[in-house]
């Protein structure tokens, strides 16, 4: 059997990078000292979240041809994440990002990722097709979209996937990678057409939709083409409804925030161990605000991603 034959649990196609997140809680950056360096960048940590969850995951982006793209297939082997389609681009260097840490809700991201990032270097010609196909779940973000040749291998992702199993749209809006809202639009919507699932906070919705109360944007959504939309409200919970008529409305779990960063990204991760599981509307929502509250309550985003059982001791523990 080939290796391209494999057909993994989670693929997922977008952004990667190095976080260096300050060690020192609570500083600006100019008064930080010391930082961590950690596997960053959403769709690098979705597949590192459902990895740990027990699931085959694997990712399509590109690093730099430099000692952080080395250290980031060295993390994703770590992690338990396949790096074959993660390959080099000579031209750039692998992106980094750091953040500032203000717990509990403040927590700025300065990217650098100048004059261009690699994983917006992904050509429709270099993908796997057959594997994107296969996937169980294909699990693709905004930031993809946001130029060129990535947003055309996005596209061409999607089209050759048709709505094949599962694909999610992570909407992942990030205002500093486009002009303005109008230019996302179009292509948000080209994608949410062969996208299953959709999922993003209250902003990204925005961006999507052009409306903004969440059950509206939920509507909206569905409209687009999905069959289940996910409308994360930050302390209000999550509002998840399917096109069946079936829905939740989930809390969050509370915790003490050590760093936001990255909650995210477990709960995608967890949302599609969810429905890979068959699990019903209501158990994948609370599963998967779980699993991004621990990661906020920790400072990592890809090394804190939780395990199954850390998920249900905290669920245990809020109920």
């Amino acid at each position: 059997m080939a290796e391209s034959a494999k057909s993994f649990d989670l693929i997922t196609m977008g952004r990667i990078g190095v976080d260096l997140y300050p060690l020192q809680s609570g500083l600006p950056l100019t008064r930080v000292e010391t930082f961590g360096k950690f596997l960053g960048g959403s769709a690098a940590n979705v597949a590192v979240a459902a990895a740990r969850l027990g699931r085959t995951t694997a990712v399509i982006t590109r690093t730099g041809d430099d000692p952080f793209g080395a250290y980031l297939h060295e993390a994703l082997k770590d992690f338990g994440v396949d790096d074959r389609w993660v390959t080099p681009v000579a031209a750039y260097p692998t992106p980094v990002t750091f953040c500032e840490i203000f717990p509990p809700d403040d927590f700025p991201l300065y990217f650098y990722r100048q004059p261009k990032a690699p994983d917006l270097e992904i050509h429709s010609d270099e993908l796997d097709h057959d594997a994107i196909r296969s996937a169980h779940v294909f699990w693709i973000t905004g930031t993809g979209l946001s130029e060129e040749p990535s947003r055309s291998a996005t596209l061409a992702a999607l089209e050759a996937r048709d709505k094949a199993g599962t694909t999610v749209f992570d909407l992942d809006w990030r205002p500093m990678f486009w002009r303005d809202p109008d230019e996302a639009r179009p292509y948000y919507a080209k994608a949410l057409r062969y996208a299953t699932v959709a999922v993003g906070n209250l902003d990204e919705c925005e961006v999507a939709t052009g409306v903004r109360e969440p059950r509206a944007c939920a509507e909206a959504l569905l409209a687009a083409g999905v069959e289940l939309a996910v409308v994360k409200q930050g302390p209000k919970g999550v509002l998840a409804v399917h096109r069946d008529g079936t829905e939740a409305e989930v809390p969050p779990v509370p915790v003490e925030v050590a760093n936001g960063l990255g909650a995210g990204d477990a709960f995608g991760g967890s949302l599609v161990h969810g429905l890979l599981a068959g699990w019903d509307l209501a158990e994948t929502m609370r599963h998967a605000n779980a699993a991004g509250a621990l990661v906020a309550s920790r400072l990592a985003c890809s090394s804190a991603m939780p395990t199954e059982s850390e998920v249900a001791d905290l669920l245990a523990q809020a109920s």
